[in-house]
Formats: structure tokens, sequence, C-alpha cells
């Protein structure tokens, strides 16, 4: 009898942690790093989509901190950060054709890269490799004008321009996309 009790307080207990987790897996929003999207949308109605996680600060070092110098960073949160084109783009100097990527990011201190890889639907981390990278092109570096709290992308449209931003802590990230006609 006492095993029988045992196995079932083990079993209960088992399938409460696995309801709480798959109950924590489908609201996302619930997450100390939640779900964010960002679009912007050219002229003729042809768009770039951004699907990311956006962790918060919290008192935290976070570039040369709790994200390093030097090291791949998955650019956010959880599931890695999407990238959805569907036309043929410049993504500051390099060609990248519609479809759909990850985005990655190379921070220093004073220059970053991003990173646009071919491999998708993989979880942030572990970086899977220069092997999968679609391209690399630089960043521009900048101090933001206060802290950010919450890690953000964005895009700054100008005319037929839609500017990447990367911000967080003090520090914005950007670079330029422009439609490929």
């Amino acid at each position: 009898m006492y095993k029988r009790t045992a196995f079932l307080t083990l079993f209960l207990t088992a399938c409460t942690m696995l309801a709480s987790g798959q109950a924590m897996k489908m609201d996302k929003s619930k997450r100390p790093s939640p779900p964010a999207q960002t679009q912007c949308t050219f002229p003729d109605g042809k768009t770039i989509h951004v699907d990311y996680s956006s962790p918060r600060m919290r008192g935290r070092k976070i570039f040369g901190g709790l994200v390093p110098y030097g090291q791949v960073w998955r650019a956010g949160a959880n599931e890695a950060t999407t990238f959805v084109v569907n036309t043929d783009v410049m993504v500051g100097d390099k060609d990248v054709p519609a479809g759909n990527y990850t985005l990655f990011t190379l921070p220093n201190a004073n220059s970053w890269q991003l990173i646009v890889s071919k491999k998708t639907g993989e979880w942030g981390i572990p970086y899977p490799g220069e092997s999968y990278d679609f391209t690399r092109t630089g960043m521009t570096v900048s101090r933001t004008q206060a802290p950010v709290e919450d890690f953000t992308i964005s895009f700054d449209q100008n005319g037929g321009k839609c500017t990447l931003q990367m911000d967080w802590e003090n520090t914005r990230a950007s670079v330029d996309i422009t439609e490929k006609k």
C-alpha cells in the first residue's frame, strides 16, 4: 500500500509540474522576457517583420557584463529572434533575398555586427555557427539618451528606408535596411 501511495503522490506531483510548465509555455506574456514584435512597411507595401523576446535590465550590467563583448548574442531571450522579409533587401551593404532568417549580433564596445542566419526555428542559444550565416554587416553604435530597461527592437522609417534599432541599457545598435529594386 505504501508503494502505491508514494507512486500516486509522485505521479500527481509530476502531472501538476507538467501542467504548470505547459501553462507557462502557452502564456508567453507571463515570462520574465515576454514576446515582442516590430514591423516596417516599405512604400510599396512590402514588409520586414521581427519577432523577439524582450529581457529586462533589472539593475544588471548588460553590455560587457551579462552580454559579453566579442561573443555572439541572440539579440533577445528565449526563442531565437526571427527576421522575415517578403521582398529582397539590402541590410547595410549586404544583399538579403526575401525569406525567413534568424538574427544574432556580435557586440563590442564601439562596434557591432548584425548576423543574418539561414538556420531558423531554433531556440536562441547556442549560436548555430558561422556555417549557417547568410551574411554579416556592421551596425552603428551610439548611446541612448536615457537608460532603456526593456530590450527593444524597433524601426525608424524614413522614406524608403527602414532603420533597424536595438536598444538596451545605454546602447543603441542600428543598421539601415532598404528595399532592392
